[in-house]
């Protein structure tokens, strides 16, 4: 199984959502799974995760490794599962899928909350404050979990 999380920039939240898939799938040890994290932009490729989402990441005990790149036609091939964070995401996530059967891939973030309320998506904290970006770990620990449980019971 190959999971690619994807938001804008990959600078915030889809290397967030790898460094959380990868730490619980860890703890939960569950083989044959590799986690990647890509943008719908190349703007900031080569980059490492935005500095405040580091700072969080870190008091939250993860550490962060990822370098920004942008999703490839080829990553529709690669991937099993190629997850976005807010519609937008999703949506240019099917604009750009190179072939119709890959469309089946793309799922949304929030298929897998399990009791979130008041969320449909996992918010851009860029432009926020710091409570941003811990609530953005918090949503993507708990989809993450869903979507390890998912994979133990197939």
């Amino acid at each position: 199984m190959n999971i690619l999380f994807v938001c804008l920039g990959n600078i915030c939240r889809s290397p967030m959502a790898e460094c959380v898939m990868d730490s619980v799938i860890s703890k939960n040890n569950i083989k044959g799974v590799t986690v990647d994290s890509a943008g719908l932009i190349g703007y900031h490729t080569g980059e490492e995760p935005d500095s405040r989402m580091r700072s969080a990441a870190r008091k939250k005990g993860y550490t962060m490794r990822h370098r920004a790149r942008k999703v490839s036609s080829d990553d529709f091939a690669n991937f099993d599962l190629i997850i976005g964070m807010d519609s937008d995401n999703i949506s240019h996530l099917r604009r750009i899928c190179p072939k119709p059967e890959y469309l089946k891939k793309i799922r949304f973030i929030a298929d897998y909350f399990n009791g979130i309320t008041g969320y449909n998506s996992v918010p851009d904290p860029y432009y926020g404050d710091e409570k941003d970006f811990y609530k953005v770990i918090e949503l993507l620990e708990n989809a993450c979990q869903t979507i390890a449980e998912d994979i133990k019971s197939e």
